[in-house]
């Protein structure tokens, strides 16, 4: 823990210097700073924490190291709902928003999750849940690229905006929406600590210690969709946070229980999001999140495997 303190407040300093421009708040400034930066931040942290404790829970009930919150389709639906949405800009352009195209995201999201939940509920195995959502996941795709290919111009610039990820353009009510997302799929997760404890060693030992391996699925299910669904929605499909940060929690804190894990993860993931919007913002054309997320996060992931080899 004391070896992640500095990094912490290194980019937590970083991210104040980015809010305040490198210099002092004017009149001028301070319109700019509560409309554009900090909901930018805000949308960062809760988004990077919510995508990084749903990977925490995906690694513990699939006991699978890359697991991360979009292997269960949700983003998949999420993409649909939004691809579906751009093909109408051909007919009305005007009509269409960046929220317009994130309400639909949330909406394809929200039934790709009821689909996930619902066989959750239906089958105690993880592996038939995880092949599922793959599944799940290739028709989602597939369908997206259907409609990608029959649209126009206009629809496929609107769409590959909101699939290259970003922090930026939520307003306050969006945050607000994500925060409770979040909340509430953390509270979740937390219920369940001592299920996703006994899950890791496996679904047969979780029966045999008296935990209902299929109410661990179905509340793993609720609390990674709910989180993973409204971040995608707002923000894209952002990858690798849910892979990278429950491990450097599980580093920091040395122990794999999740009442530790969890919230680690939270601050792990935010630190990682706010990482990567920094990164972004560096440049004169400032670059989409979801690629400086996996310049931060692949080297991250090729140290630990190698750090996990010399053990």
């Amino acid at each position: 823990m004391q070896r992640a303190l500095p990094a912490i407040i290194l980019v937590f300093t970083l991210a104040l210097d980015l809010l305040v421009g490198g210099g002092g708040v004017s009149v001028a400034t301070g319109a700019v700073l509560w409309k554009l930066r900090v909901p930018r931040v805000l949308t960062a942290v809760i988004a990077g924490g919510a995508l990084a404790a749903s990977g925490a829970q995906m690694q513990a009930v699939f006991r699978n190291p890359l697991a991360d919150p979009h292997i269960m389709g949700v983003s998949g639906g999420a993409g649909l709902g939004a691809a579906i949405a751009t093909m109408a800009v051909g007919v009305s352009a005007s009509a269409f928003t960046g929220f317009t195209v994130a309400v639909a995201a949330f909406i394809g999201a929200i039934a790709a999750a009821f689909l996930v939940v619902l066989v959750s509920a239906r089958f105690r195995s993880s592996t038939t849940l995880l092949v599922f959502g793959v599944m799940l996941g290739f028709i989602f795709s597939a369908l997206s690229s259907v409609l990608q290919y029959t649209a126009g111009e206009e629809s496929l610039k609107l769409f590959y905006s909101w699939m290259a990820g970003s922090f930026s353009g939520c307003r306050y009510l969006e945050i607000i929406l994500m925060a409770a997302a979040l909340a509430a799929g953390l509270v979740l997760a937390l219920v369940n600590g001592k299920g996703l404890d006994l899950i890791l060693f496996g679904d047969e030992y979780a029966a045999l210690s008296g935990a209902s391996t299929r109410r661990i699925l179905v509340l793993s299910m609720l609390s990674c969709c709910l989180m993973t669904g409204t971040v995608t929605a707002f923000c894209g499909p952002l990858g690798f946070v849910g892979i990278v940060a429950p491990h450097i929690a599980r580093r920091v804190t040395g122990s794999s229980a999740h009442r530790q894990v969890l919230p680690w993860s939270l601050l792990c993931g935010a630190l990682l999001a706010l990482a990567a919007d920094i990164l972004a913002n560096l440049w004169p054309i400032p670059l989409p999140v979801g690629s400086t997320l996996a310049l931060i996060g692949i080297p991250l992931i090729l140290v630990l495997l190698l750090r996990q080899q010399h053990v």
